[in-house]
């Protein structure tokens, strides 16, 4: 019987090889043009492995029609997938825009802006 610490670890095993099958075959086997520059930043996989969630970003394109167009794609993906993991269930994909980029960015920006305001008081 598997400990709940082998659980753990074998689901981050398998999200992490989802993500880097799916990095590759979203290069190689995509070619819907709304999808343009992806990075995978994470796959959450729901504990019976029926689901997994798939955080993106995009540094072309709208993220939205983006994300669409992977939602669009996911079933075929699944497929591929299918071909290539080893276990028993291939979880059904949702892709999700992953927005933590973006307000790092916007914070950076803040802080600097703050920062200057500060040294100009100084």
């Amino acid at each position: 019987m598997l400990n709940k610490s082998n659980s753990r670890n074998r689901n981050v095993r398998i999200a992490d090889q989802i993500r880097r099958d799916l990095a590759e075959l979203m290069t190689s086997e995509v070619k819907d043009p709304r999808i343009g520059l992806v990075t995978i930043q994470a796959v959450k996989l729901t504990p019976d492995y029926a689901h997994a969630k798939i955080f993106f970003t995009t540094l072309t394109g709208d993220p939205k029609q983006t994300e669409v167009a992977l939602n669009h794609a996911a079933g075929y993906l699944h497929n591929l997938l299918f071909k290539r993991l080893h276990i028993h269930t291939v979880p059904k994909l949702h892709y999700i825009f992953d927005k933590s980029i973006e307000r790092a960015i916007e914070i950076s920006r803040l802080i600097e802006e703050a920062n200057k305001t500060s040294a100009y008081q100084n």
